[in-house]
């Protein structure tokens, strides 16, 4: 669904060329200190160092908000660049599920029963597991990830609802006072929001992951239709069902959940004030409320036991880890018209495989070379650092190389052909939308007006996991 000519959305090619090399960078970075994270180089570094950066930073919280201001910098602008919901849906499906899919079965077969990092088939209650991790809504419906690592595509889904309800509407330039209003949330509701309201026992669960997957079945169907009408409705639809489940049955605490929404609302402020679409005042404003948020709620909430549930050690960890990805985006974007190492692009390309599959690989390494106990000299910490980090990278390659691009090939390929076939009617910035000439196509203004400049490469979605988690008891798996 594009919009009407002269709606452009504004998201012209963004800076730094087509291969954007400053977020591949930031990207693969990201990746690597996710990675870092589960790996638990803070036991690999001497003791002091070690136990010091435990205490004060967080590289998995780093990573994941890192990779959530990325996120909201370029998703919104991916969408807008198309001006087309449909081709824009089509990609992040051809995008996300093949690579997921694939994750899931090659972990499910290099790692034993009981394995807490991959779930699907494990639970005692596979149906449920299957459905609620086929929404990637699984950690918003009481439901333990398929992958231990996917509960931030459960964030990143919806945003990506959100985000396309607000385009449908011409909405999609209010990103500025909706990060301040998220922010706010979560600086005034940080722990007075109950968490997981809605999935008390397992026949709760049952029955909100059946409407859920409805409901988002018959959203899609709408997106996807190329119908004006029946696209704005199921982007309100699909908007509608993830701020029900986020408001009512995040498992996270309050003040995490709406800062992880606000952190990536801001994100596509800073895109907005780039290109013009914001005045950089505003910008400035609403940027530095979010990140004073970010930090401040670390600090109110992330204290007194509440740190168990955000896997942090403690607010200065959480507020360090925060500032930290925010400064890093920051020197990101000021080098961005430079050239990066090859290297770090190569993992930022990568970086959506690194996030599947490091974890399996950690948990099918550490049996085979007898770790724990971990190695007691340095080259010997090196080698298992170095083994660890060869066998993610390799296998990563492997799996971008193989399933990643050629169903982002084959997707670009559907689109076409869908829009070959049923053209979309574009959105009219009123609501409505243009009638249709001789043949289908739009008329009478002509077809809609897609953004010149340089093609804008899509992020891979963000990532942070908490320790692997076996199913609730009985087997149910359903979180506790």
């Amino acid at each position: 669904m594009r919009p009407a000519q002269g709606d452009t959305g504004g998201a012209a090619g963004t800076a730094g060329g087509s291969r954007l090399g400053w977020l591949d960078a930031l990207r693969g970075f990201a990746a690597l200190m996710v990675a870092f994270h589960h790996f638990e180089v803070v036991n690999i570094l001497p003791p002091p160092i070690g136990g010091a950066i435990w205490w004060h930073f967080d590289f998995g919280l780093y990573g994941v908000m890192l990779f959530f201001v990325v996120s909201g910098y370029i998703i919104p602008a991916s969408l807008e660049r198309r001006g087309d919901v449909r081709a824009f849906w089509i990609g992040r499906i051809f995008r996300i599920y093949p690579a997921l899919i694939v994750g899931i079965a090659v972990s499910i077969m290099i790692l034993p029963e009981g394995d807490g990092a991959v779930a699907v088939f494990r639970t005692g209650h596979d149906l449920i597991s299957v459905v609620a991790n086929g929404t990637m809504l699984q950690d918003f419906l009481g439901v333990v990830n398929g992958l231990a690592v996917t509960w931030t595509l459960c964030y990143e889904m919806v945003f990506y609802f959100v985000v396309t309800a607000l385009f449908t509407l011409n909405w999609h330039r209010r990103s500025g006072p909706i990060a301040v209003g998220l922010a706010a949330v979560a600086l005034l509701f940080g722990t007075s929001i109950a968490t997981m309201q809605l999935t008390g026992n397992i026949d709760q669960v049952r029955t909100l992951v059946a409407a859920a997957a409805l409901v988002m079945l018959m959203g899609l169907a709408c997106v996807l239709s190329g119908n004006a009408a029946l696209t704005r409705t199921g982007a309100l639809l699909l908007a509608g069902l993830g701020l029900v489940l986020v408001i009512n049955n995040s498992r996270a605490p309050a003040f995490e959940t709406w800062m992880i929404f606000a952190t990536m609302f801001a994100g596509t402020v800073v895109h907005r004030a780039e290109h013009g679409q914001m005045e950089r005042i505003q910008a400035w404003f609403c940027l530095g409320f979010v990140i004073v948020a970010g930090a401040a709620v670390g600090w109110l909430y992330n204290r007194n036991g509440m740190e168990s549930s955000t896997w942090t050690a403690g607010w200065i960890s959480w507020t360090a880890s925060y500032l930290g990805a925010w400064l890093t985006f920051g020197v990101g974007m000021a080098l961005r018209k430079r050239r990066f190492p090859k290297v770090l692009t190569l993992l930022g390309a990568i970086s959506f495989s690194v996030y599947l599959l490091h974890n399996p690989i950690l948990h099918t390494l550490r049996p085979l070379l007898g770790v724990p106990p971990l190695p007691t000299t340095g080259p010997g910490k090196l080698l298992w650092t170095a083994e660890f980090l060869l066998a993610t990278v390799l296998a990563s390659y492997l799996l971008y190389r193989l399933v990643e691009i050629p169903f982002q090939n084959l997707g670009r390929r559907v689109t076409k052909a869908v829009e070959a076939r049923w053209p979309a009617q574009p959105l009219t910035p009123g609501g409505g939308s243009k009638p249709a000439g001789p043949g289908g196509t739009a008329d009478p203004a002509g077809p809609a007006v897609r953004v010149p400049g340089p093609a804008v490469r899509e992020p891979e979605p963000a990532v942070r996991e908490p320790e692997a988690e076996p199913a609730a008891p009985g087997g149910t798996g359903v979180r506790a």
